[in-house]
């Protein structure tokens, strides 16, 4: 098929596509998943883990793939999207995210697959990888976040604020000054609270502050749904439940300290230079761990999977995985 482009000459996404197949996995436990399949049915298998924790997938996901080349799988983590229960944090961690990537291989006949994640796909994806890497082919990275205390403490306590203080205000607003010290534990105490009111204010507030500052554009260029409290509801409890807890890793910088695990996979990551939710030096860190993976740095981009060079990068890529 015909690649399209951007008047720029930049890779621009597939067309819409609608799924084949679509369904719901059962766990051991109250969650049940949402999947479903677009492309080629016999196609290259490439799995899709959207951001977060609490993203959720959506249709402009599907076309970052050429349909006729790639197998395209995508799921709604624990708790969020499609999958049910909402919002729910019972049982919801990395390793059963793990567990869940695995039954949904298994479930699609597949033996090894392309994995492609960002933002907090990239984290989920590289965990994976580690622990499951005779399943993964190569893998596709962007927004690099190894979830360490560093990088939690510049988007939610000090950096980034300093960047966009207007977002910032009104991120801290819910919050009385007392316990602005400890802004993550402030928020998961109130979105895990019994103030049903409070919990969806700070969920909006907390939503609202990474929707505003995933582009280059600033808060004005805001996604709608990150201040749609029902979109918000899940992405914040889950999102604040995982960092709280540190990703669940055994220790602070698991994922660089465990990369020579997977070193022999081929990786491309596509990194925004100027992306503020997850700053380059997560990705720099990765490559300097693992310099045989390809670091596509994007000069003029942020955080944005939306963004013309983010998309550029993302689907040349695809291509890239597909030759292999």
């Amino acid at each position: 098929m015909l690649f399209p482009t951007t008047p720029t000459g930049r890779r621009d996404l597939f067309p819409e596509l609608e799924p084949f197949a679509s369904g719901f996995l059962p766990t051991a436990g109250v969650h049940e998943i949402y999947y479903e399949e677009c492309g080629n049915p016999n196609g290259r298998p490439v799995v899709v883990l959207h951001g977060g924790p609490g993203g959720a997938v959506n249709p402009g996901m599907r076309r970052y793939f050429d349909p006729q080349t790639y197998r395209i799988i995508l799921f709604d983590q624990r708790g969020c999207g499609k999958s049910t229960p909402n919002a729910s944090l019972a049982d919801n961690t990395t390793w059963t995210l793990i567990e869940d990537i695995e039954r949904l291989r298994e479930r699609c006949g597949i033996e090894a697959w392309t994995v492609f994640g960002g933002s907090w796909g990239s984290t989920l994806a590289m965990a994976y990888a580690i622990t499951h890497p005779e399943r993964v082919q190569a893998l596709i990275l962007r927004g690099i976040f190894l979830l360490t205390k560093m990088e939690l403490h510049w988007f939610y306590q000090h950096g980034a604020s300093m960047l966009f203080p207007d977002a910032w205000e009104r991120f801290l607003a819910p919050i009385p000054e007392a316990e602005r010290h400890d802004l993550m534990g402030a928020y998961h105490r109130r979105l895990t609270g019994k103030d049903l009111e409070a919990q969806r204010a700070c969920a909006v507030a907390w939503s609202s502050w990474e929707g505003e500052t995933v582009s280059v554009e600033g808060p004005a260029a805001r996604p709608d749904k990150f201040a749609d409290p029902d979109f918000a509801l899940a992405f914040a409890r889950i999102e604040c439940w995982y960092f709280t807890n540190g990703g669940f890793f055994p220790e602070d910088g698991w994922l660089l300290k465990n990369i020579g695990r997977i070193r022999h996979i081929p990786a491309w990551i596509a990194q925004g230079r100027f992306d503020v939710v997850t700053p380059m030096w997560g990705a720099w860190a990765l490559h300097r761990a693992w310099p045989e993976a390809k670091l596509d740095v994007v000069p003029d981009a942020g955080h944005a999977s939306s963004e013309p060079g983010i998309i550029d990068s993302l689907v040349r890529a695809t291509d890239w995985a597909a030759r292999l």
